[in-house]
Order: structure tokens, then C-alpha cells, then sequence
């Protein structure tokens, strides 16, 4: 009896031990439990602190680039404003085209025209397809200056003559350039057409780019001086070249980045050889059509690929 007592007393001694071991236990996991969610919370918290600060980082960088867009928009309608009108080349030129493609928003290339009055009272009309360092923002800024230089060689010098004109805007592009404290080598390529109505006479000179005449489907090239409008090693004065054009003439001026642009099924360049064929190929067609076939050409040709360089063409039959 006596033994089966302490037996008992051993078992409550026992049980009265096992459950304070399972309330410690207990105890330590819901501590560690309660930590855990703790730890988990501050987690929880600074991912959503985190969050925010990206979330606060994406909508000023959308802002920012929002400005930043905004302001290049407004400077390629500036570019436009100094950019003759449709309604005045047609005017000029009722069976003519221009192809204008920016690589970007605002570009280097850039389309010219004005009219001069010789002293006899016969008008010129002087045209180009001019193609500034670079493309974007830098391009459009040099473009400005090259265009200015252009009217100021035209209404200022009373330059009517290409390679005149040329030499003149070299000039004073130079001239621009050299105010900056560093040294500057941008300018530009240029085609440069001077077109009589009266005579159908035409004067041209280029730097680096030729002047296309297509003539009964055939291609008469007259090749550029292989100087820029900007600073050189060696400078020469520019050539001026005269055409006597017949009815039916095409001339065809234009910048480099048509025939640069990468692309087809082997992604490589257009190259000149393949636009020169193109050209006689849709010379056939009206000079509208022969526009949309040169411009659907280049679309095609491009493809999936980045546009490359500024693209432009001027075309107009005499």
C-alpha cells in the first residue's frame, strides 16, 4: 500500500513536471512565434517602404523625362517654323517631293529653300538637302546654325551662285565655332541647287553628297568636292557646276542616311548602288508615285531595325 502511494506520488511528481516542460515549451514557440511576426512586420514594412521609394523614383523620372520630351517636341515645331512649307515648294516646284525622316524627334538633316532676284529682275530659286553633324538635339542645334548661315549668305552677301554660297557659309560656321573656348569640328554636308524657270538652267555644289539628274531613264551624276562645311585640313573654294536641263529632267539631291541604313534580309547597308536603281527604276512612274515607292523602299527595307541617321530627299521635275 505504502509503495503503491509513493508510485503515485512519483507519477503526480512526474506529470505536474512534464506539464510545466510542454507550458515552457509553449512559451518558447509562441516567444519565437511573436519574434518571428515581428521580424516578418519590420520586413513587410520596409519592402513597402522600399516599394514607395522606387514607386517615388519612377513617377519624378517620368516627370523628368516628360519635360525632357516636352522640350524636344517644342524645338523640333521650331525646326518646322524654319523649314519651308509644303505650300512654297509646291508653289516653286508643282511636280516635286521631299522625304523627310528624323532618325529622331529633332534631326541634323535639314531641307532649304529661297528665292533670289538678279539685278535683269530674272528670279532663281535655291534649294538643298543639307545633312549637320550628328542627329537629335546636338544635329537640330547645328542645323540652326547652318540654315542661318545659309540665309545670311543669300539676303545679306547677295550670294546667288552655290560654290559662292558655300564658301561664305564656311565662313561663317567657322567663324561661329571659334567663339567657343574649346575646339569645335562639327558642320555639314550639303547639296546646293540654284534653278533659273527662265533659262532651265541649273547651278550646283556639294560637299560630299553628288547631284542625280535622271534624263530619259538614264542617271547623269555630277560628283561633290570632298570638303565639308566646317573646319579641314585643306580648304578649297567650292565648284559650282552648271546643267542645262530639258523638259522631263529630274533632279534628285540627298543627304547619306538613306543609303547607310542597315537592313534586308542580310541586315547591310542600302548602299549607293542600290538607290541609284531604285531611283531610275521609279523614275518611270509620276513624281508622286515615284515618292511613295522610294519612301515604301526604305520602310520595307528597314524593317524590325533601328532607324540609323536623319533621312532626306528632295526630287522635282523640271
Amino acid at each position: 500500500m505504502k509503495h503503491s502511494l509513493k508510485q503515485n506520488k512519483k507519477r503526480k511528481i512526474f506529470c505536474t513536471e512534464e506539464i510545466k516542460r510542454e507550458q515552457l515549451l509553449h512559451e518558447f514557440e509562441k516567444k519565437q512565434k511573436q519574434t518571428a511576426n515581428k521580424e516578418l512586420s519590420e520586413k513587410n514594412n520596409l519592402i513597402r517602404q522600399q516599394k514607395q521609394e522606387v514607386e517615388n523614383q519612377k513617377q519624378h523620372i517620368e516627370e523628368k523625362n516628360k519635360e525632357i520630351i516636352d522640350s524636344i517636341n517644342y524645338a523640333k515645331r521650331l525646326q518646322e517654323a524654319i523649314s519651308p512649307p509644303e505650300k512654297i515648294w509646291k508653289n516653286h516646284f508643282p511636280n516635286s517631293f521631299v522625304i523627310y525622316l528624323p532618325e529622331d524627334i529633332v534631326a541634323g538633316d535639314f531641307y532649304w529653300l529661297e528665292d533670289f532676284v538678279l539685278d535683269t529682275q530674272e528670279q532663281l530659286v535655291l534649294f538643298a538637302a543639307a545633312d549637320c553633324t550628328g542627329h537629335g538635339v546636338p544635329g537640330a542645334i547645328i542645323s540652326v546654325i547652318c540654315s542661318n548661315a545659309l540665309n545670311r549668305a543669300i539676303k545679306e552677301y547677295k550670294l546667288y551662285e552655290p560654290g559662292k554660297i558655300l564658301d561664305k557659309v564656311r565662313e561663317l560656321v567657322i567663324e561661329t565655332f571659334e567663339k567657343s573656348e574649346s575646339e569645335v569640328k562639327d558642320g555639314m554636308d550639303i547639296s546646293l541647287c540654284c534653278w533659273s524657270p527662265k533659262t532651265k538652267k541649273l547651278l550646283w555644289a556639294g560637299t560630299n553628297n553628288p547631284l542625280w539628274i535622271i534624263r530619259d531613264g538614264q542617271l547623269l551624276e555630277t560628283t561633290p568636292d570632298k570638303q565639308p562645311i566646317g573646319k579641314c585640313a585643306d580648304l578649297k573654294p567650292f565648284t559650282t557646276n552648271a546643267q542645262q536641263l530639258l523638259d522631263g529632267d529630274r533632279i534628285i539631291i540627298f543627304t547619306d542616311g538613306y543609303a547607310d541604313q542597315f537592313g534586308g534580309d542580310k541586315g547591310k547597308k542600302f548602299k549607293g548602288k542600290q538607290l541609284k536603281e531604285l531611283v531610275i527604276s521609279s523614275s518611270r512612274e509620276n513624281i508622286n508615285t515615284q515618292k511613295e515607292t522610294i519612301h515604301k523602299e526604305f520602310l520595307s527595307w528597314k524593317g524590325h531595325l533601328e532607324q540609323l541617321d536623319d533621312v532626306c530627299m528632295i526630287g522635282t521635275q523640271v
